[in-house]
């Protein structure tokens, strides 16, 4: 009798054993998917992990249950993908089940789910094929024109009518359906009539949905520059000292043509390489770029596919022929790689690399980096302004760091005017959201056929309602916020759980009819300009309206081509997107990042608001950045201005030593969720107790989030702050046991908890 252990696609770390059949044994390898029961009724797709002809001391042999089916020849998994789980489960404090359900495609995870994708063809019936049949057909066929001129259509497209004797002179084609009904403008009717005549026969065939048109043309790779050059050899000289590089360079200093460069390289070795952005919409301009220099070598993958896509990329990458370069988002870190050589990790300082729920709650950025260790790849972090952790890693020698201080071609950093907002609002020069210099800009850009980018961190027409009587404001049933107003839908939304109201006409507390829209939204912007600027042709760049894939390729094409010319968007925008004509940006609010009660607020509002000033100027010409804020005199807002990282970091890391925040310590949270909020609140004040006893001063809270109530959950958070020299795994295995102990009190037998490691 063999055995097995199993994963399966739940929320649970144990590997669970079944026995197999006899009949199943000679199929059984490990990192194949096989279905297995579980419970009375319930049958998972579980993937194997180990194979063994001997039980384990701790299983019932009475208590086991056996393989109901193997679904795989082959493993869908590999080695190296395997030991990834395993370090993303241990680090994050995720269970493996978890990280299982986030790595693999739907169609993957459930037998039957997946459909390949096939096409029906049509074929020339086997008595047919030959000079005389074919010309005998034809006489019959001429009392029936239509039928005829198909079936001339049909031995053209295929190459029958070559034929001499019993031999056709050019190389017969296969002729989908479609293609014959598109070129003889047949309807199907005409077809299934010559099939019923036993002339023609319909096939399904399985073509998959990849694009594998393209060849590659490394002959597109653009020379690189002095400057360029210089940086690429200090890589490949950093990369003999260290396996992970920072590529700190400017905005539009060029870091793509490096990459592509690099690639270029690591393929000519016969290596892979992994190309990583944050965001969907980066990948729409990038793919055009390298699919000129890489054709049907270049992979593309993330949550916009459809999940047969990324199955078929998955199967792809696991057969003898996969993509040489993978570009995708987040999730493309679990993809196959069979010799990995190369990781770029583009915009590393992104939080979007950092999945936030459900669990497990990783960071692709370190994801990448120890997947890259376990192929012996090299990793290149590239970034106009590192995250701190990577920046202090680098002055820290633990990783390489080379510098590309200059813009492609000379051009000049934009000008960066700092708008007072609070001034111009006492001396009532300003009422709107929109400043009078920056009216000036946008009226000047759009004038002169230029474009313009308005970045509103905030989506949604209002972030707030509120009666104008009883200063009621509408707040969501299910979790602790108040509701954004969508104008164009006319309704309220929670951007927490996703719930929408209709938007009440008299307030349910007064019924005063009087409510008015407090603060500013993507949407709103959108409005305000539609009516100041008549003129602009607008698009709009936030969650709401990039809900799909070619939602995000057409805002950005029409973008690109001049077809819209102002761009209104939240930190989308700020993404490291490329537009020639764009010489006006304008940063709305730098006081809404600001003002965040967070240690790392000032951090990303430093990088969202440098990123989307690089936008500007980018091509030709100098650009302008007028960034709004009611607060000139913060030193963050200087530096921005002086794009003076070093001085930026240097004060940061100061604050972040004095306060024992990252990158000195390491931070991991804790959060107790349970919909009796008297449950949630002892069983938070009991967890930071009980981890008190060993973490002592380490251990901080239970506190309320800012959001203290999700999707009906109340939610404690319970914060520890860990001296980089402690034993992560015996920190792990404490707050492990520890949870377990205080779980076997009925009271929280339904509690929630889980950790958030290294949190953003």
């Amino acid at each position: 009798m063999r055995y097995v252990d199993v994963i399966l696609p739940l929320g649970i770390d144990a590997l669970y054993t079944y026995s197999v059949p006899e009949d199943m044994e000679r199929n059984m390898i490990p990192y194949i998917r096989v279905q297995v029961p579980l419970g009375i009724t319930k049958t998972y797709t579980a993937i194997v992990i180990t194979v063994s002809d001997s039980l384990k001391e701790n299983v019932n042999p009475e208590k086991l249950k056996s393989i109901i089916a193997v679904i795989d020849d082959a493993p869908v998994l590999l080695p190296q993908q395997y030991r990834l789980w395993q370090w993303i489960a241990s680090y994050y404090m995720a269970p493996l089940g978890d990280v299982y359900r986030c790595a693999l495609p739907k169609g993957l995870k459930s037998q039957g789910h997946y459909r390949p994708r096939t096409e029906t063809y049509i074929a020339l019936s086997e008595k047919y094929q030959s000079e005389e049949a074919i010309h005998i057909l034809l006489n019959m066929l001429v009392k029936s024109r239509k039928q005829l001129e198909v079936f001339n259509a049909f031995l053209e497209l295929s190459h029958w009518n070559s034929i001499e004797g019993n031999a056709p002179t050019e190389k017969i084609t296969e002729i989908t359906r479609e293609t014959l009904q598109n070129e003889a403008h047949a309807n199907i009717a005409i077809i299934r009539a010559l099939c019923d005549k036993g002339i023609l026969r319909l096939y399904d065939k399985e073509v998959g949905r990849l694009n594998h048109t393209g060849t590659a043309h490394p002959e597109n790779i653009k020379i690189l520059n002095e400057y360029q050059q210089k940086v690429f050899d200090a890589i490949y000289e950093e990369w003999n000292k260290h396996n992970v590089c920072l590529l700190h360079g400017v905005t539009s200093s060029g870091k793509t043509e490096i990459y592509i460069s690099m690639i270029q390289r690591a393929i000519d070795e016969g290596k892979q390489v992994l190309y990583l952005l944050p965001e969907i919409a980066l990948t729409v301009q990038i793919t055009e770029r390298l699919h000129r220099v890489f054709g049907n070598r270049l992979g593309i993958y993330h949550s916009k596919y459809s999940d047969e896509e990324r199955v078929e990329i998955w199967q792809k990458q696991l057969s003898d022929t996969p993509y040489d370069v993978i570009l995708g988002a987040r999730s493309a870190v679990f993809l196959p790689f069979q010799r990995l050589g190369l990781v770029i990790i583009d915009e590393e300082h992104e939080n979007s690399f950092k999945q936030q729920d459900p669990a497990p709650r990783y960071h692709a950025r370190s994801a990448a980096i120890v997947l890259a260790n376990m192929y012996g790849a090299k990793t290149l972090l590239g970034t106009a302004t590192p995250c701190m952790e990577t920046y202090y890693n680098a002055m820290q020698g633990k990783y390489g760091i080379v510098s590309l201080l200059r813009r492609y071609k000379d051009l000049q950093l934009p000008e960066i005017r700092i708008i007072d907002t609070k001034d111009l609002r006492r001396r009532k020069i300003m009422k709107g959201i929109l400043s009078p210099v920056l009216k000036d800009a946008i009226a000047e850009a759009l004038h002169n056929g230029e474009q313009v980018i308005l970045f509103q961190n905030r989506r949604g027409f209002s972030p707030v309602i509120e009666c104008r009587e009883c200063c009621w404001v509408p707040r969501c049933a299910h979790c602790d916020v108040s509701l954004t107003y969508h104008k164009n839908m006319n309704q309220l939304s929670c951007h927490y759980c996703g719930y929408t109201y209709r938007m009440p006409t008299a307030c349910p507390e007064c019924n005063n009819t009087n409510l008015t829209d407090v603060g500013y939204g993507t949407e709103k912007i959108e409005d305000i300009i539609r009516t100041e600027f008549p003129e602009a042709k607008i698009a709009r760049m936030d969650l709401d309206t990039t809900r799909t894939r070619n939602a995000y390729e057409k805002i950005i094409s029409d973008f690109s081509s001049h077809r819209t010319n102002l761009l209104i968007g939240t930190q989308m925008v700020t993404k490291g997107l490329d537009f020639d004509h764009v010489s006006v940006v304008g940063i709305l609010s730098a006081d809404s990042m600001l003002n965040v009660p967070d240690f790392r607020a000032w951090e990303h509002a430093f990088m969202m608001m440098t990123q989307v000033a690089g936008r500007a100027g980018r091509k030709g010409k100098r650009g302008i950045v007028i960034l709004q804020t009611a607060k000139p005199q913060l030193p963050v807002i200087r530096q921005i201005v002086d794009n003076d990282y070093q001085t930026f970091y240097n004060n940061l890391l100061e604050e972040r030593n004095t306060f024992n925040y990252p990158p000195f310590t390491r931070l991991i949270y804790i959060y107790i969720k349970h919909k009796d909020n008297n449950i949630v609140e002892s069983a938070g004040i009991e967890l930071a107790n009980r981890l008190r006893q060993n973490l002592k001063h380490r251990v901080l809270g239970p506190d309320k989030p800012a959001v203290a109530r999700v999707k009906t959950l109340f939610i404690r958070k319970v914060m520890l702050k860990l001296e980089l020299n402690l034993s992560v795994s015996n920190i792990r295995q404490y707050l492990h046991n520890t949870v377990l102990q205080m779980m076997q009190d009925p009271r929280y037998k339904s509690l929630q908890i889980y950790y958030d490691v290294d949190p953003l």
